[in-house]
């Protein structure tokens, strides 16, 4: 086949695989649970004393079971997704002489996913958008497309090693030793104290940096009620002030501390894992019940055994070393996968594509179902111009909120895809990428017929 000859077009009908689309829906709104706090935080309580947020045994439940079994995993399998789908769409370009037209699709598609990442940013507003991080890293995987399997493993787990150790994330076993030294240190200098011996210089700064750690449980300080009020201003104050506070905390959190970078390097080893996962037929269900057993078993038995693990040192409100800051990343990875697994297992029976035969319409129309819940979270919910619900719910009241919130797009999602090929934006972003009108109403009416 030439270049000439080539015609490239979307994936439909039967041609698509329903269960990437299953996959893709759940994470989408799944995605959600994960970024209504944000958006109706206070975000410093968010990201600090999680007990400011409400600690009812209601929001201990719900925040334990979401960070065990949830937390990062969408993340995770839209990573997976995105990796296995650059295996399908450049399926045509793996021979040498691979046709260069599939190079510029996949560069041209990542390119405008950036540029509506950029506008989920600054339009809309959503901090944590993913879309910009996404595409940056997508336009990095392409070479890599031929590598086999254990290669693409191999890669695919580096930034989780690397986190493990402590180079990225300033976490890990690094961490992990200097928390023991610096106890170690205060217990010494403390007992010193107490015996009315003489401090060093050394030791006094020993007592005085782990006393800014037991500082930390005791309530909020001055920094953070100050970094809360002018985020409650800005929640009040009107849709511009809202909007500079935005591009403010994002400037401050992305850029600066350059969590970007290391959200694109989690990303495109992510993206690794999936392509490996589609070579080995893990992803797209070619393998074997038992096989989804056993990888179901040992993927959720190590995640969320570590994560179980994670959520009870974080329990004891104690600055002492954890072990999920050396195998955070690692048990991520692992429930993600543990969650490939019970759904390609779900599937093959008739009461789990009962359950998750509707998450193939949210799959399918997982770009604009995104931006929604970024625009209801952030301009409907939170806002005094909308519910005015920013700062009032706990973590169960969040989690309910987004259910109701998941509920009702995952209808509209499907009630959608009776009249139309693909969501609004899906059906832009295709025609952009393409160049060409895309196929939009069912009855081809736009574009052509599917």
């Amino acid at each position: 086949m030439t270049e000439e000859s080539l015609h490239l077009a979307p994936v439909r009908g039967k041609a698509r695989i329903d269960v990437l689309d299953i996959l893709r829906g759940i994470a989408i709104l799944g995605i959600f649970y994960m970024n209504i706090p944000f958006m109706n935080g206070p975000v410093p309580f968010v990201m600090g004393d999680i007990r400011q947020m409400g600690w009812a045994p209601a929001d201990r439940a719900t925040w334990a079971v979401i960070q065990t079994f949830w937390e990062g995993t969408q993340r995770g399998l839209l990573e997976y997704l995105f990796g296995a789908g650059a295996m399908v769409l450049t399926a045509r370009a793996m021979r040498p002489d691979g046709p260069v037209a599939i190079a510029d699709l996949f560069y041209r598609r990542m390119l405008w996913l950036l540029a509506f990442g950029l506008i989920d940013i600054f339009l809309i507003g959503w901090v944590g958008d993913i879309l910009h991080v996404y595409a940056l890293a997508a336009l990095f995987i392409f070479p890599f497309r031929k590598l086999s399997a254990p290669v693409l493993i191999a890669l695919g787990l580096l930034y989780a090693t690397a986190v493990g150790i402590g180079w990225v994330g300033g976490g890990g076993v690094t961490q992990y030793h200097a928390r023991t030294e610096m106890i170690e240190a205060a217990h010494v200098a403390q007992a010193k104290k107490d015996a009315h011996k003489v401090l060093t210089k050394g030791e006094k700064e020993a007592l005085e940096a782990w006393q800014k750690k037991l500082d930390v449980f005791k309530g909020p300080n001055a920094e953070t009620k100050k970094a809360v009020a002018e985020e409650r201003k800005a929640h009040e104050s009107g849709p511009v002030t809202l909007l500079r506070w935005s591009w403010k905390s994002w400037h401050a959190v992305f850029v600066k501390e350059n969590i970007s970078f290391l959200s694109v390097l989690e990303a495109i080893c992510g993206m690794f894992l999936g392509m490996a996962l589609w070579k080995l037929g893990i992803i797209q269900g070619d393998r074997s019940a038992q096989f989804y057993v056993i990888l179901a078993i040992l993927a959720y038995g190590f995640g969320m055994g570590a994560r179980a693990i994670g959520v009870h040192e974080i329990f004891r409100w104690s600055p002492a070393p954890k072990t999920i800051w050396i195998t955070s990343e690692f048990a991520r990875l692992a429930v993600s996968l543990g969650h490939v697994a019970l759904v390609n297992l779900l599937i093959r029976t008739a009461a789990g594509r009962a359950i998750l035969s509707p998450f193939k319409a949210a799959g399918r129309t997982a770009f604009s179902l995104y931006f929604l819940t970024s625009l209801i979270g952030i301009w409907f919910i939170a806002p005094s111009w909308g519910l005015h619900l920013w700062g009032r719910l706990g973590w169960a009241d969040l989690a309910l909120a987004a259910t109701i919130v998941v509920a009702l797009l995952l209808v509209i999602a499907n009630i959608w895809s009776r009249y139309f090929v693909n969501g609004p934006l899906e059906w832009l972003w295709r025609s952009l990428a393409y160049c060409a009108v895309q196929p939009f109403r069912r009855n081809g009416t736009m574009g052509g017929s599917t």
